[in-house]
């Protein structure tokens, strides 16, 4: 039998996906339900979820996340009366889908030479990787828009219109805001975005500041996290998932979670240097000989490393928001996104056309 690529490419993508979705997906979204409780509660000056234990053992409370996995999947699967079930099920996993394959398009490291031969350690290496994640992220609201129609409710119908309502307007904001930093690099692929970055020794945050911000706020608007929550409103607003439990509840969840680590994550590779970090020459250091020839291994970790440390730094920031800023309306939601953020991306990208134009 014959594999039209080398079985050692195959089982490599492979793992690197894995590593991706499993790895740092799953992973930091778990540790980000302790997070969660630990930061909002050093913020608010009390203790946080700390009763979780194994043999009396707490550790700062970390068994919480493992205590939620149990109690949803063991919880009662409930679809109301009138529903429809297939989309009803199907839903969650639209939305979960989405986010883990954005996780596998992010560049977490660049190419190494090891054992004769290149491996490049982004999982899915694509000329246009940029507007595919976009576009994946984008195609995420469906899901919120399939989940309140399915369960045959008013108020998860209500939800799910402003999850649309606001998933269009920042949207067109992540794109816009994007345009005049992507025109800058010449390309659409996040590796070569990164090695641009690496080349001309300047992240892109330092380029072009009024992107990041906007970008910053658009992508925390996508996540549909505090103070951008209308979509579902944990406290008192009754959102599209008002009609899901267990484990259905949990892939929300959890979506929330995985967009928030792709925002990140686009942010470290766009503005942020990506896997690069200042004064360390990667190539260089894969070069040197002794290690037992593993010094290609040990750049190559040093570059995911780089890469999953600067997303976590960016997950501490967008909590620090989370926990920061009350609840928009619903208007200022739309008007901060048609009115504000659009108008200044727009106008960032034609000064950013006309300096690049006058500059050559």
């Amino acid at each position: 039998m014959t594999f039209p690529i080398p079985l050692s490419d195959a089982l490599f993508a492979v793992a690197k996906v894995l590593f991706a979705v499993l790895g740092v997906g799953l992973s930091i979204a778990g540790l980000l339900g302790w997070v969660e409780r630990k930061q909002s509660a050093v913020m608010q000056d009390r203790i946080g979820a700390n009763r979780a234990s194994i043999f009396g053992i707490t550790i700062l409370g970390l068994f919480h996340p493992i205590a939620d996995a149990i109690k949803l999947l063991t919880k009662e699967d409930f679809v109301p009366k009138g529903a429809h079930k297939p989309l009803h099920g199907l839903a969650p996993i639209i939305s979960l889908g989405c986010g883990m394959f954005c996780l596998a398009a992010l560049p977490y490291g660049g190419v190494i030479e090891f054992a004769g031969r290149a491996w490049d350690l982004q999982p899915i290496a694509l000329p246009m990787g940029v507007p595919l994640v976009l576009a994946a992220l984008a195609f995420g609201v469906h899901g919120i828009v399939m989940a309140g129609y399915a369960s045959g409710s008013n108020y998860g119908l209500l939800g799910a219109l402003r999850g649309a309502a606001q998933m269009i307007a920042y949207e067109v904001c992540l794109a816009s805001s994007l345009a005049g930093l992507l025109f800058i690099y010449g390309t659409l692929d996040f590796s070569q975005a990164v090695l641009w970055q690496v080349s001309h020794g300047v992240w892109g945050i330092v380029v072009q500041p009024l992107a990041f911000i906007i970008f910053l706020t658009a992508g925390t608007a996508v996540t549909k996290r505090i103070p951008f929550d209308l979509p579902e409103g944990e406290s008192e607003i009754v959102g599209y998932h008002v009609e899901y439990s267990g484990m259905k509840f949990g892939m929300f969840m959890m979506t929330d979670f995985f967009e928030s680590i792709v925002i990140c994550g686009v942010i470290t590779a766009l503005f942020l240097g990506g896997w690069s970090v200042p004064f360390v020459d990667f190539p260089a250091l894969a070069a040197r000989s002794g290690l037992w020839g593993l010094w290609p291994v040990a750049a190559g970790a040093l570059m995911v490393g780089s890469f999953v440390g600067k997303i976590l730094l960016m997950l501490f920031l967008l909590m620090q928001v989370r926990w920061t800023l009350p609840r928009f309306r619903f208007d200022q939601v739309l008007d901060l996104g048609w009115k504000n953020l659009l108008p200044l991306a727009l106008l960032n990208f034609l000064a950013t056309a006309w300096v690049v134009y006058l500059w050559r």
